[in-house]
């Protein structure tokens, strides 16, 4: 999955689905597209991450408490 930084703009590619999926993990392993080809894999921290289209990633994917604020706003 591609996804930018939000910092540069630069694209990376995420190689760690499960861990973008997991709320609990705060990093992934992905590979910068900068320049004629992917470089090597590194670690980048989901809050600096958002979609090329300049979304926010989903609150389910970075908040592992997500539901229950919700919860407690209805009751």
């Amino acid at each position: 999955m591609l996804l930018a930084e939000k910092s540069t703009g630069h694209i990376v590619e995420v190689l760690d689905l499960h861990a973008l999926f997991d709320p609990l993990k705060t990093t992934v392993k992905a590979s910068l597209h900068y320049g004629e080809e992917a470089q090597d894999p590194e670690s980048f921290d989901k809050a600096g991450l958002k979609f090329p289209s300049g979304e926010a990633l989903p609150t389910c994917w970075t908040d592992p408490d997500y539901r229950h604020k919700q919860v407690r706003a209805q009751a």
